[in-house]
Order: C-alpha cells, then structure tokens, then sequence
C-alpha cells in the first residue's frame, strides 16, 4: 500500500482515486454531471476530485459510491490504496 504522508504521495493516490471514480461512471454511461447531481456535489467540484486536485472527504466518498453502485472499499481497493 502506498504511504500517503508526502504532498507527491499524496496526489498520486488522490490521482488513482479519480481516475476510478472516472472509470467507474464512464463504465455507467453517466456524465460528470448526471454523477455529480445524484451524489449531491457540485460539478465542478466533481470533476476536480476525477483529477485529483481535491482531497475528497469521507462523506463525499459514500456518496459518489452510492450514487455509482459500489462500496467505498471497492473504490479504494480498485486505486490500490
């Protein structure tokens, strides 16, 4: 598991969050939008958490997982944290 105290450490694994997060709507035919609205975040924060620039919370976290149909841990796993 990647150590995640660094600011480069830090953004690769915000990096590989995103980019499943990304996978996974895609993998759903949803628009960032369309995922953004079901999970009750604004679009372009969104689309900011896709390429990992935001240090999403764990409360948003459960809610693009809801809203994409999977766990969290499922989420992480996949982004090998």
């Amino acid at each position: 598991m990647p150590r995640v105290s660094g600011t480069r450490e830090k953004s690769s694994a915000l990096i590989a969050l995103g980019a499943v997060v990304r996978g996974q709507r895609k993998a759903l035919d949803l628009s960032q939008e369309e995922l953004a609205d079901e999970a009750s975040i604004d679009r372009s924060h969104m689309g900011k958490i896709e390429r990992g620039e935001r240090n999403v919370t764990v409360l948003n976290m459960i809610r693009i997982a809801k809203a994409l149909g999977t766990d969290v841990s499922e989420i992480f796993a996949e982004a090998g944290l």
